[in-house]
């Protein structure tokens, strides 16, 4: 490459020098990419690397350039030519606002009408400001009708000022003439003119009627065209083919109403209808052969004809728009005749094939009408009320009349007479309560509990019946499910909660420990070791220090002589066995105690024999004897 470094000398031979410096003759590269978009610059080098000059602007010129206001190259624009003169004529040629009015006329000579409606059309046409008013002519009105006013241009007001399009719109009144015309509507192109022109519509009204001419009206004629149709041929054609479907007429939602089946016969030949019923061996129902008679029914019928007396008469061709045919008859579907909604589940082999041919009907399965029976609904018991055992209160609810629950009679058969009793005492923080005692009775036979309470003299505490015969419920067990206290649960040591008192067992009696030894199974390890150690505890030797006797109350020595006494006068008596059962009766609560009164009243009323000294003791006597040891 050869360079001249000197300027404005010709690039001739001799005059130049070749540059061994410059190694790179490429050109600047012009294409480049910033933040992946391909961008445009300008070299700022020319080949073998020389600056170009012309390339670059000064600061100063590029604020020069950034303010400078753009300009025509070719100096201003020219005006554009004006436009062409269009004249009214021929701009709103064939132009015409049409407008919809009318206008009341008196009738001052009839006595049927006081005044008259006359529609008429008003036209404003365009090109000239003009206006006509336009009657349409009615056929044989006995009026004037056609060009109300001619075309022109009509005055507004005693000024002279004429009527403008801008004076024309929808629900207002126009005097011309001294005639007062009411506008109710305007056509489309009216409507779009007036608002291309910035002029806002009034809402449309009504156009007014002439009331004398619509009382004139007639209805208008119907003509009946005879049917082409042949009745003969439909007889000959479908003679004796009836179509036979089986429906269903569902009337449970009334009073003592049942679900009924039915059979509708439709006769192609004359097009009538047939409902025969369906009986049952042992129905109960009269043996009526027919719901309907064979007639033609009645689809529709016409709005004047809903009060037509039909129990009198019958009804034609006149009161009916439309009769049941046989295409309304179709498997699946409802109708109603004489008043009953009939649902058509099945039909016949002919049938199918009529409806097949002539309908192109196939699908027409039989539907199952059979009520499914509904599960039993689970009996819910009401929460109970606390009043008597829950089985008494659950009988009201299975009956209007509470019956008593059913008892386990093979268990009191069994169990009859046989009675647990156990010695127990209140657990309380009260100090008073800490020496009384209780005698718990648990009968087999019924699986209830009583309390009875010894009563102790000068204990300030009445004693006698705690407790009737009842269930006692566990503590731990719901309202709706009770869990009730078993044999099981009495032992020595055991906790029996009472309605809210808790009592601690501490003793049995004989015939417990022969029960327990009986039905062990029956009986926890627990239960059985109690017992087991309470019988070693009284078998044992007392000590010496307990085996003397001390002083007893002389209420209990009373009582115990008046026992001596009285055994051994019975030890020889024959009765033995009838007195055990005296008391047995006596003593209902089975605690093994009797009143003082009723206890000599037993013994005289068996012949037992009682001195008189038994008597005068009876009188001084205040503890209750108890009848198991005395016999």
């Amino acid at each position: 490459m050869v360079s001249n470094p000197v300027h404005g000398l010709p690039f001739l031979p001799g005059t130049s020098f070749k540059d061994s410096t410059k190694t790179a003759f490429h050109r600047s590269q012009t294409l480049g990419y910033r933040n992946g978009y391909a961008i445009v610059r300008r070299p700022t080098v020319g080949i073998g690397g020389d600056r170009l000059q012309f390339n670059q602007l000064s600061q100063a010129e590029l604020d020069e350039l950034a303010s400078k206001a753009p300009v025509l190259t070719y100096g201003q624009p020219k005006q554009a030519p004006p436009a062409d003169f269009i004249p009214a004529h021929v701009a709103f040629d064939k132009k015409v606002l049409k407008f919809d009015a009318y206008f009341q006329e008196d009738v001052p000579m009839s006595t049927e009408e006081q005044y008259r409606i006359r529609q008429v059309n008003i036209y404003y046409y365009l090109e000239d400001d003009s206006m006509s008013v336009i009657e349409p002519v009615v056929e044989n009105s006995g009026i004037p009708q056609g060009k109300l006013i001619k075309r022109q241009r009509l005055a507004k007001n005693d000024r002279g000022d004429h009527y403008h399009w801008k004076d024309l719109n929808r629900g207002i009144n126009i005097t011309i003439y001294g005639k007062t015309f009411h506008v109710v509507d305007c056509d489309q192109f009216t409507q779009v003119f007036l608002e291309s022109q910035g002029i806002e519509l009034n809402p449309p009204e009504k156009m007014a009627l002439d009331p004398y001419t619509e009382l004139r009206k007639q209805p208008l004629r119907k003509y009946v065209t005879p049917s082409d149709f042949d009745q003969l041929k439909q007889f000959l054609t479908f003679d004796k083919q009836v179509l036979r479907f089986y429906a269903i007429w569902d009337d449970t939602d009334s009073m003592y109403g049942e679900c009924r089946t039915y059979i509708i016969h439709y006769y192609l030949m004359d097009d009538t209808v047939e409902i025969r019923e369906v009986h049952e061996r042992n129905d109960g129902r009269d043996p009526f052969p027919l719901l309907m008679n064979r007639q033609r029914m009645p689809k529709v019928l016409v709005e004047n004809a809903k009060n037509f007396p039909q129990c009198v008469l019958e009804i034609s061709d006149q009161e009916v728009l439309e009769w049941y045919t046989a295409k309304d008859f179709i498997v699946g579907k409802s109708l109603t005749m004489l008043g009953r909604t009939f649902f058509i589940y099945d039909c016949d082999p002919f049938t199918r094939r009529y409806y097949k041919e002539k309908f192109g009907i196939t699908n027409l399965p039989r539907i199952d009408v059979s009520k499914q029976e509904l599960p039993p609904v689970k009996q819910e018991l009401p929460p109970y009320n606390g009043f008597g055992l829950v089985e008494d209160s659950a009988q009201n609810c299975f009956a209007l009349i509470p019956k008593a629950p059913k008892k386990d009679v093979i268990k009191m058969l069994v169990n009859d007479n046989k009675v647990l009793r156990y010695l127990a005492v209140l657990e309380s923080p009260i100090p008073e309560d800490k020496d009384r005692k209780f005698v718990f009775s648990y009968f087999l036979a019924t699986d209830m509990i009583s309390i009875f309470e010894p009563p102790v003299r000068n204990s300030g505490i009445i004693g006698g019946k705690y407790l009737g015969r009842t269930k006692v419920v566990k503590p731990y067990s719901t309202v709706d499910n009770p869990i009730y206290y078993g044999p099981s649960d009495f032992f020595i040591g055991a906790v029996i909660e009472v309605f809210g008192h808790r009592f601690i067992i501490l003793d049995t009696d004989e015939y417990v420990l022969k029960y327990m030894e009986s039905n062990a199974a029956q009986y926890s390890p627990e239960a059985l070791a109690s017992i087991q150690n309470h019988v070693r505890k009284r078998e044992a030797p007392a000590p010496e220090s307990e085996s003397k006797q001390t002083e007893k109350d002389p209420g209990v020595q009373e009582l115990e002589a008046l026992i001596d006494t009285i055994q051994k006068q019975l030890k020889d008596h024959s009765c033995k066995d009838n007195i055990h059962e005296a008391f047995q009766i006596y003593d209902k609560e089975a605690s093994g105690y009797v009143d003082r009164d009723m206890f000599f009243k037993i013994c005289e009323s068996l012949n037992v024999p009682v001195d008189d000294s038994l008597v005068k003791e009876r009188q001084s006597l205040t503890l209750l004897p108890d009848w198991n040891a005395v016999v």
